[in-house]
C-alpha cells in the first residue's frame, strides 16, 4: 500500500518544476512576487511545494539557508478562524517572533504588529471591515489608543457598552468614536506594510518565502481572505508567496465573493474573474498532466518502493534521477531498472511490472494523468489482490483483475453492464466474446465503432475508450469472471468514489447547484461551463456524488432537480446513474413533483424502461403524479 501524503521524494520527476519556481524566487529583480502553482486535485502540487521548501530551507524551518526564511502553511490551518486575513498575518508575525535566530532582533516590531492584529480582533472590527477609514487608528500599535478609548467608553454604562461592542453595528459605533483621529482609509494598509517591511529589514534576512498549500480545500471566503492578505498587507520588498491550488476552485471563490455569476454577460463575468485573479497571482504556473511514459515510470517506482528493501530502492531512485537528467521523455521501467539490481530483485519486480506497459495508455487516459488517482487505483488493486489471497481464490490472475478495474474506473456503466451479463451466464459473458471478435476482425477504429453501433445490445461499447480497453490483453471472453466481480461487489452496489476522497472541485460544484433559489438558467450555465468540461473520471465522481446526495436526502426535491438539469444538458451517463439512484430509494419517499417532472424524460430509453417496470403499476403518490394526464 502507498500513503496518500505529499512528499519531497520526487517519484514523478517533478523536480524540474520545483527548480523553475526556485529560479524565479531567487531572482531578486522580480520580488515581491506571488506565484500560483495550479493543478487539479491530486496533480502533485503539494509534492512540488515540499521540494521547493526543502531546497530553499533544508530540513528545519528555523534554518536560514542563504539568509532565506521559508514559512510553510496549510490553508486548512486558517479554515476555523472568523477572519482568515488576521489569522494568516498573525501566524507569519509569530514565526518571526519565535524564531531562534531572528526573534530577538525584531521583538519590538513583532510586538507592535501582533498588538495591531489583536486590537482589531478584540474590538470586533476585524479585517473584513478593512474599508472603514477609522480602522487605521488601531495600527498605531494600540498603546496610544487605550487612554482615548478608555475615556470614550467611560461615557456608557457596562451593559450598553457590551451591547455596542458585540452587536452588528460595532463598526459604525467605533467609526463614530474615532472619526476625528484618522480619515485616511489607506493608512491602515500602509502603516502595516511599513511595519512589516521594517520587521524584515531588522531581521537581516535577504528573502522571505511563504508557501501556502491546500488553499483550494478552504471555503470561498477563506480563499479570498488569504489571497487579499498577501496582496494588501504582506506584498513588500524581499517577499515571495507560493500558493498551491486548483484554479477552478479559486475562480469559483472569486465569483462567489463578488457574486458576478449570472449578473452580467458571460464575457464580462470571465473578464472580471481574470482581472481579479491577475491582481492576486502575478505568475500562474499550470502543472501538466502526466504522459503515458511518466505514468509508467511512476507506477514502476511505486512498486519498486513497495516490493524492495529501502537500500535497494535508494539505488534505483538515484539511478532514476540520473536517467531523468539525460532523458526526460523515455520510460524508466523494468528494462532500465534491471541494470541496477540483482537477479533476485529482478525476479520480484518482473511479476508486478511485466504487464504494465500494455495497460498504461488506458490507465493514463482513465485517470487523466493524475498521480493521486494512480496511487489510489494501485491501493485498491492491492487490497483486492490481498482479498483474493485471503479468500484462497484459485487460478487467480492479477492482469485480469487490473483490466477489469480499469473498466470500472473509466466506464462504470459498462462495468455494471458486464457484471449483469456475466452474472446471468455463470461468469462467462457471450456479449463480451462478440465485442472482442469485432475488435480483432476489423482493422480500423471507425469500422469497429460502426459494427458495435449496429448491434442494439452492444452499442454502448462504441466509445473509443471502451474499444481501446477491449484491445488490451488479456482477452476476457472465455474467462469465468465471477470471482473477479466478487472482489468488486462493494462497487456494484455503490460506485468507485464511495471509498475515495471526493475532490474539492466536485463538492464545490455540487454546493453551487444545490441551492433552491437558483434559477434553471443559472443552473444550466454552471452545468455547461463547469460540469461538461470535467474529465471523464471527474464526471463519474460528480454524478456518483449527486447519486449519494439524492439517496441520503430522498425527500429533498432539489437533489432530483439537479439530475433533471444534468439530463436536459445531456451530461453523459447522468440518466443511467439517476435511474440507479431512483431504484435504490423507496418509492414512498420520492416527492410527487419528481414523478411529474419525470414525464419530460420519457423519450430517454432507460427512463422509459424504469417507468414501465417500476411506476406503471405502483400506487404511490410519486407514481400517481407520473401517470397524470
Amino acid at each position: 500500500m502507498w500513503a496518500d501524503n505529499e512528499t519531497s521524494e520526487d517519484l514523478l520527476g517533478f523536480k524540474v518544476h520545483a527548480d523553475l519556481l526556485i529560479d524565479v524566487i531567487k531572482d531578486d529583480k522580480v520580488l515581491p512576487v506571488s506565484i500560483g502553482v495550479f493543478g487539479d486535485w491530486g496533480s502533485g502540487k503539494s509534492s512540488i511545494l515540499q521540494i521547493v521548501r526543502k531546497e530553499l530551507s533544508g530540513q528545519n524551518e528555523d534554518d536560514l539557508k542563504d539568509d532565506t526564511l521559508v514559512l510553510y502553511f496549510n490553508g486548512w490551518v486558517f479554515e476555523g478562524y472568523d477572519d482568515a486575513k488576521a489569522a494568516l498575518l498573525e501566524s507569519i508575525i509569530e514565526k518571526f517572533d519565535k524564531h531562534k535566530t531572528i526573534g530577538n532582533k525584531v521583538k519590538d516590531k513583532t510586538t507592535k504588529l501582533l498588538k495591531s492584529v489583536k486590537w482589531m480582533r478584540m474590538l470586533g472590527l476585524g479585517f473584513k471591515k478593512v474599508v472603514l477609514p477609522t480602522a487605521s487608528a488601531y495600527f498605531t500599535g494600540g498603546l496610544s489608543l487605550i487612554p482615548f478609548l478608555a475615556q470614550e467608553f467611560s461615557k456608557y454604562d457596562s451593559n450598553e457598552l457590551a451591547g455596542k461592542l458585540t452587536g452588528e453595528n460595532v463598526g459604525d459605533f467605533l467609526k463614530d468614536i474615532v472619526k476625528d483621529k484618522d480619515d485616511d482609509e489607506t493608512t491602515l494598509v500602509r502603516e502595516f506594510r511599513d511595519d512589516f517591511k521594517e520587521m524584515i529589514d531588522k531581521s537581516e534576512i535577504k528573502k522571505l518565502v511563504v508557501i501556502i498549500d491546500d488553499l483550494d480545500r478552504c471555503t470561498p471566503d477563506r480563499i479570498i481572505e488569504n489571497l487579499e492578505a498577501i496582496k494588501l498587507f504582506l506584498n513588500v520588498e524581499k517577499t515571495a508567496f507560493v500558493i498551491g491550488a486548483d484554479p477552478r476552485i479559486v475562480r469559483h471563490a472569486i465569483e462567489f465573493r463578488y457574486k458576478t455569476l449570472g449578473k452580467a454577460d458571460e464575457d464580462s463575468n470571465s473578464r472580471i474573474v481574470d482581472d481579479y485573479l491577475e491582481k492576486l497571482i502575478q505568475i500562474p504556473y499550470n502543472l501538466p498532466k502526466l504522459s503515458d511514459s511518466e505514468v509508467e515510470t511512476y507506477i514502476s517506482l511505486l512498486i519498486c518502493k513497495r516490493e524492495l528493501s529501502e537500500e535497494v530502492f535508494i539505488t534505483i531512485f538515484e539511478a532514476f534521477q540520473n536517467f531523468r537528467i539525460k532523458d526526460r521523455y523515455s520510460v524508466y521501467g523494468l528494462a532500465a531498472i534491471k541494470g541496477t539490481i540483482n537477479d533476485e530483485a529482478q525476479k520480484i519486480l518482473s511479476k508486478s511490472l511485466i504487464s504494465i506497459p500494455a495497460l498504461v495508455p488506458v490507465i493514463t487516459q482513465t485517470l487523466n494523468g493524475n498521480p493521486r488517482q494512480v496511487k489510489r487505483f494501485l491501493n485498491t488493486l492491492t487490497l483486492r489482490q490481498r482479498l483474493a489471497t485471503v479468500a484462497k481464490l484459485s487460478d487467480f490472475n492479477d492482469a485480469i483483475l487490473t483490466k477489469l478495474m480499469i473498466l470500472e474506473y473509466s466506464e462504470l456503466p459498462l462495468f455494471k453492464q458486464l457484471y449483469d451479463w456475466q452474472v446471468s451466464q455463470k461468469g462467462i459473458a457471450s456479449q463480451l466474446k462478440q465485442l472482442e471478435e469485432i475488435v480483432k476482425a476489423k482493422p480500423t477504429f471507425n469500422e469497429v465503432k460502426s459494427d458495435i453501433e449496429n448491434n442494439e445490445g452492444l452499442k454502448n461499447w462504441s466509445k473509443q475508450r471502451a474499444i481501446n480497453w477491449l484491445k488490451v490483453e488479456p482477452s476476457l471472453s472465455d474467462i469465468d469472471l465471477s470471482d473477479y466481480f466478487w472482489l468488486s461487489r462493494d462497487r456494484i452496489a455503490s460506485t468507485i468514489p464511495g471509498t475515495s476522497l471526493i475532490p474539492p472541485i466536485i463538492k464545490t460544484l455540487y454546493q453551487q447547484l444545490n441551492q433552491d433559489s437558483l434559477t434553471d438558467a443559472v443552473s444550466k450555465k454552471i452545468i455547461k461551463e463547469q460540469v461538461s468540461v470535467l474529465s471523464d473520471f471527474e464526471r463519474i465522481i460528480f454524478l456518483d456524488f449527486c447519486s449519494q446526495m439524492v439517496i441520503r436526502n430522498p425527500k429533498k426535491k432539489r437533489c432530483y432537480d439537479i439530475f433533471h438539469l444534468l439530463m436536459e444538458e445531456k451530461i453523459q451517463d447522468s440518466e443511467n446513474i439517476y435511474v440507479k439512484s431512483l431504484s435504490d430509494i423507496p418509492q414512498k419517499d420520492i416527492p410527487p413533483a419528481v414523478g411529474l417532472a419525470l414525464k419530460r424524460f420519457e423519450s430517454i430509453e432507460v427512463i422509459k424502461k424504469y417507468i414501465e417496470v417500476n411506476v406503471t403499476k405502483s400506487e404511490t403518490s410519486f407514481a400517481k403524479a407520473n401517470k397524470t394526464k
